[in-house]
């Protein structure tokens, strides 16, 4: 079904050869434009949580939820901490409040770590919603005896692996043979490679017969719409952020004011990799086992007897 949509979208897209007139910034075009918007994020989180959930009496792990949380989060917080000075640019200080938050080498709008927790709740609880009652036939139910009988959640995927080396692989040899800027390496898509494959790599065997796919798919078709909304219509050609060049492999979407290719790439992503990590939480917290038996395997109580 992706494939459907991305291949005609890719051909028809890369029939564009010249990127869009930027906007100027001055009178200033979008004020509080970035802050506003994270209502893309804020108003789905609010209406989920306290009314459809509740209304419907939709009963899931509040554990693995917020497990979840704190496990993905801090991977975004930390991209902005450590290497936005490195990978993003912030050409329109009036489209956020003002208000830096901290980060290494320069501070970064505070908006970026309210997008970070705001964006993984979205994704999770528009997940939970669709998985466990719009398209609750085809979950597995969270008390059947397959999710809490196992050996241990941790099992190499060699695809993944495979997948991610290839990718890897691909976007240096691509930097260094057609970028405009082929110096250094890709950090930025380095970096989403890594954390996006990574939770494949390592837990996708576990989790793949227990994600109802279909809502993974509706899901990641919505936060699609939502990005080609939010980021390719506002961000780029309002400024709200950008890209440095020395640290993407150098591959735009011309016709989406040059969007990196890496962007792209995130938008699938990070619906895909929480699914796995949340899959993998639930089926830990409904064991009942501690952290490191359930991921690395340890014997039973019943099983050391016999």
């Amino acid at each position: 079904m992706f494939c459907m949509v991305a291949v005609p979208a890719a051909l028809t897209l890369h029939r564009v050869r010249v990127v869009p007139a930027a906007v100027p910034l001055l009178p200033q075009p979008s004020p509080y434009g970035y802050t506003v918007s994270l209502l893309l994020f804020i108003i789905p989180v609010l209406v989920i949580a306290f009314w459809f959930l509740p209304s419907e009496e939709v009963k899931f792990s509040r554990h693995a939820f917020w497990w979840t949380i704190v496990l993905l989060f801090p991977l975004g917080a930390l991209l902005d901490f450590f290497f936005a000075q490195y990978f993003f640019v912030f050409p329109n200080a009036g489209a956020t409040l003002g208000i830096g938050a901290p980060a290494l080498g320069h501070s970064v709008p505070v908006e970026e770590y309210i997008f970070y927790f705001t964006g993984f709740l979205a994704v999770l609880l528009l997940y939970i919603w669709f998985d466990e009652y719009w398209l609750a036939a085809y979950s597995v139910p969270a008390t059947a005896e397959s999710r809490i009988t196992f050996d241990r959640l941790l099992h190499v995927h060699p695809w993944s692996l495979a997948i991610a080396v290839v990718l890897i692989a691909a976007g240096i040899a691509y930097k260094k043979l057609f970028s405009v800027d082929p110096a250094g390496l890709p950090g930025y898509f380095l970096f989403l490679v890594l954390v996006a494959l990574l939770p494949s790599g390592l837990l996708l065997p576990s989790a793949r017969p227990f994600i109802n796919w279909r809502a993974l798919s509706l899901t990641m078709f919505l936060m699609l719409l939502v990005s080609l909304m939010w980021e390719v219509t506002l961000a780029l050609p309002y400024g709200w952020w950008g890209f440095q060049n020395g640290q993407i492999i150098g591959l735009h979407v011309t016709a989406w004011s040059g969007l990196p290719i890496e962007e792209v790439f995130l938008w699938v992503a990070v619906t895909y990799a929480t699914v796995i990590v949340y899959e993998i939480v639930k089926r830990w917290k409904a064991s009942g086992r501690p952290l490191w038996h359930a991921f690395c395997g340890h014997a039973t109580g019943s099983a050391a007897h016999q």
